[in-house]
């Protein structure tokens, strides 16, 4: 039995319970298995792409002609910066493709003519081979919020917006949009979507996927594989990739890369219920993730994915049907037990047909060559990969079709769909308290604007937009996109808005009303992580918003804090300064989306929200997982929740406090990083004098003797370059004291990253203090940095032990780390932690040297 896609989205879209509509689409369910039953077996899934003797016919047709050397190429992916066309020619390469912040020429603003010049250069070398039938490269990118690394693309809200709209077919023409986009530059080939069911909102992925609810990502998939690849027939279509498989959203603590501990049954009826909507809609490939999976009920570790054959092969192309090609993730063959970037029979032998090994695909191919010819991996499994990927490209048309012949190729045109995008802003906005006056406000109305992120691009955009990690961009990297300030100056009158970045020396009762733009700065996988050393707590990593809410609340005017954030976060300090309080996920490009909201014209229609929550909103900062379903299930904001203008919510003043250091028994407490910037805010010391370092990464601060600056020593913006010219002192001091677990304190060791530019000409101390009277002395630490100069990056593990043999009373320290230096001396600090166990670690300092 299959129920039709229409049924599905009308489901979706009017919010009704998704069991009976969705959990069968597009897959054919074990038998007898009633519709919304939990499955117990792996269902087989009928593609919307049936299989075609005549096609079947000229792959092997093609396959038997091709040399070992030309197959194994055909299983190679480059990255455009590691490789030219000519590469393409000599290796028969099969694939290549441009990483996040990649463009050709290494270009940002690179036009749509230079993409395409680009695309058929590597297209005219693959059919310059002397292949007996010339293959044609096949070029893939990220797409993944419309063509996420072109200048001058319109971006669509990131997934987690799309699935506050509740509108799967809404869904499927951004992803028709996206699709043209992607076309206008040469490429017939999207890795999107991410159909990942996040369990755990630190993982720093978790705005690419849909929702919490697997249904609700299963109906998405379909639509969204619809509407951009189609049936491969249309000029405007692009090969999908549903990624990634399987259970990336579900590992333990949000970890990305981490592992999944999940029972076979959680992965078919959660983690896999994408792959249900999106095969079926024919998804042609599918991208393997980088998580392991340990089915602790059956007791049973499968690794990695990218090394289990049961996952790949076994459930995905056996159990599930897919015929199609399984890709690789960026180099994630390498994090196979026993195995390299550059070479993993295991991953090959686990059913990855199409190797993603951007830099080393050169080795890549000689050390599979020699695995082949070792027996090490068979030939029968090298082609079944090839005929894979043969059968994709002749289903995708690629054959005989230069890039350049398409008709959206180069079309600028092709990149704008800025309606569409504000269509879908206004319709994810999710309205979470309404305190205030009646949204939207009238034109006419003298509205102060404050927080940074109104007039930032990057905060609406988020990661994966021109870079991998969202970051590096200026408004000036979007020439057409419209910050939430423009739209709000363009709706209201210029002459009415006033702004202020940071509500500093501005009087909030001249003005009518308040808009506050706050949320997080844009982040991807790894570098978005939380981790379990932190919270959900977002003025713990952007005080500063916190510090605006607080300059502006209780003037007498109302405030309306849109809040942009790629994940819930708990933000009951927040609510309790706004009087109505607006999630708006990360928009993208179009904030006349969130302007259409917030202000109207005189006598024109009033837009209503619409958006309800697909994620749960957590009530305290450690509530995480937090899932529909879950036991004890409490949130603030419940999955489906979600106001509209007239409603009223009645929040009162929520509960603001929260406990000192991580989640749990943690054996890691921050104490300042990324994680936590504002327990123990940094600052500078000379003599008398005090000055905190503020929450503006562009800025120098400088005392007599001092001064420090924005540095990276692991992550980009991530440390505090400090360079003292006399007696001064760095320190991060909080408002109250350590509040260190056991497994914090046991072997602990204060722990912290460092890159020591110039050695100290005096003596330097490092010390764990008391502000308000001596609680022990300060170790010298002299030799210590002395010996790390020129060294690069370095990890410095010192043992709370050598503290407290100074007399250091850890519970009353309220200023855990501070760097003392007499003289000149430069070095930057980034993710200063105590964290339980390092003391232990070989390469701890020891106490002796720090006298």
């Amino acid at each position: 039995m299959t129920i039709p896609f229409h049924r599905t989205a009308i489901a979706l879209a009017l919010g009704l319970p998704l069991g009976l509509a969705a959990a069968t689409a597009w897959a054919e369910p074990q038998a007898d298995a009633p519709a919304g039953a939990a499955l117990t077996e792996w269902p087989r899934i009928k593609s919307a792409i049936r299989t075609d003797a005549a096609l079947e016919a000229r792959v092997a047709e093609i396959l038997k002609q091709m040399t070992l050397a030309q197959k194994l190429g055909q299983m190679t992916q480059a990255e455009i910066k590691s490789v030219t066309p000519d590469d393409v020619r000599k290796y028969y390469l099969g694939s290549i493709q441009n990483g996040g912040g990649s463009w050709p020429g290494n270009d940002k603003h690179a036009s749509t003519a230079e993409w395409v010049k680009l695309a058929d250069a590597f297209y005219d070398a693959s059919m310059a081979t002397d292949m007996a039938i010339k293959v044609p490269v096949i070029w893939g990118t990220d797409a993944v919020h419309g063509h996420n690394n072109v200048y001058g693309a319109t971006l669509f809200p990131h997934n987690i917006g799309l699935g506050a709209m509740r509108d799967p077919a809404l869904v499927h023409d951004i992803a028709a949009a996206t699709a043209r986009q992607v076309r206008a530059t040469g490429i017939p080939w999207a890795y999107a979507p991410t159909i990942a069911v996040v369990r755990d909102d630190r993982w720093g992925r978790t705005y690419e996927s849909f929702s919490e609810d697997p249904l609700l990502v299963k109906g998405y998939a379909a639509a969204y594989v619809d509407g951009m690849q189609g049936s491969l027939k249309g000029d405007g279509n692009v090969l999908v990739t549903a990624k990634h498989f399987m259970g990336d959203g579900g590992t333990e603590n949000g970890k990305n890369t981490g592992v999944t501990k999940a029972s076979e049954r959680d992965m078919m009826n959660i983690h896999a219920q994408g792959y249900y909507g999106a095969l079926g809609a024919g998804a042609q490939v599918v991208m393997a993730s980088f998580n392991s999976w340990n089915d602790t009920t059956a007791g049973q570790d499968h690794g990695k994915v990218h090394g289990s054959r049961y996952m790949l092969t076994t459930i995905l192309k056996e159990k599930m049907g897919f015929d199609g090609f399984v890709v690789s993730d960026w180099n994630g063959q390498g994090e196979v037990p026993g195995c390299r970037v550059d070479s993993c029979a295991q991953a090959i032998n686990a059913g990855i047909d199409l190797m993603m090994a951007p830099e080393q695909w050169k080795a890549f191919i000689a050390n599979t060559t020699a695995d082949v010819e070792a027996g090490r991996i068979p030939m029968s499994r090298i082609d079944d990969a090839v005929t894979r990927i043969l059968r994709v490209k002749l289903r995708a048309g690629l054959f005989g079709k230069r890039p350049s012949s398409n008709p959206y190729a180069g079309k600028d045109k092709a990149l704008d769909a800025r309606d569409l995008a504000r269509r879908a802003v206004r319709e994810s906005l999710v309205l979470l308290k309404n305190e205030g006056p009646a949204l939207p406000l009238r034109s006419g109305k003298r509205i102060l604007v404050v927080g940074k992120a109104a007039d930032s691009m990057s905060s609406q955009t988020g990661g994966w937009t021109l870079t991998w990690q969202g970051t590096g961009n200026t408004n000036a990297d979007f020439p057409n996109g419209v910050t939430i300030l423009a739209a709000l100056r363009a709706a209201a009158g210029s002459a009415n808005v006033t702004y202020s970045a940071d509500a500093k020396d501005v009087d909030p009762s001249a003005f009518d009303a308040v808009v506050a733009v706050v949320g997080e700065a844009p982040y991807a996988e790894g570098d978005g992580d939380i981790g379990l050393s932190s919270t959900l707590r977002h003025s713990a990593r952007y005080p500063d918003d916190l510090a605006v809410l607080q300059a502006v609340h209780g003037k007498g005017k109302p405030v309306v804090t849109v809040f942009l954030s790629g994940r819930p976060l708990w933000v009951n300090d927040l609510l309790n300064l706004s009087d109505t309080f607006i999630a708006a996920w990360l928009p993208g490009t179009e904030g006349r989306g969130v302007a259409d909201m917030l202000v109207s014209a005189k006598g024109a229609p009033s837009p209503d929200f619409r958006g309800t929550l697909s994620f749960s909103w957590p009530k305290s900062v450690c509530q995480t997982p937090l899932n529909v379903g879950d036991a004890g299930y409490a949130p603030l904001f419940a999955y489906g929740y979600g106001l509209r203008k007239g409603s009223r919510s009645h929040l009162g003043m929520l509960d603001a406090t929260y406990p000192a250091g991580g989640c749990g028994n943690s054996t890691t407490y921050p104490v300042f990083g990324q994680a936590d910037r504002a327990s123990f805010p940094l600052r500078l010391r000379a003599g008398s004098a005090v000055l905190p370092l503020g929450a503006d990464l562009n800025a120098t601060f400088a005392l007599p003797g001092v001064k420090a600056s924005t540095a990276q020593v692991t992550q980009q913006q991530d440390a505090k370059l400090v360079i003292w010219t006399g007696p001064a002192v760095f320190e991060a001091h909080g408002e109250r004291p350590l509040a260190l677990s056991q497994a914090a304190l046991k072997d602990g060791a204060l722990q912290f990253e460092t890159r020591v530019e110039t050695a100290p000409s005096g003596r330097v101390l490092l010390g764990m203090t008391c502000a308000a009277q001596a609680c022990g002395s300060p170790l010298d630490a002299t030799r210590l940095f002395t010996g790390l100069v020129g060294k690069g990056r370095q990890v410095v593990k010192v043992p709370l032990a050598c503290f407290t043999g100074r007399g250091v009373d850890l519970a009353r320290v309220d200023t855990p780390f501070a760097v003392e230096s007499t003289g000149t001396f430069s070095a930057a600090f980034a993710a200063v932690d105590v964290v339980g166990g390092a003391a232990r670690d070989g390469d701890a300092v020891r106490c002796e040297d720090l006298r």
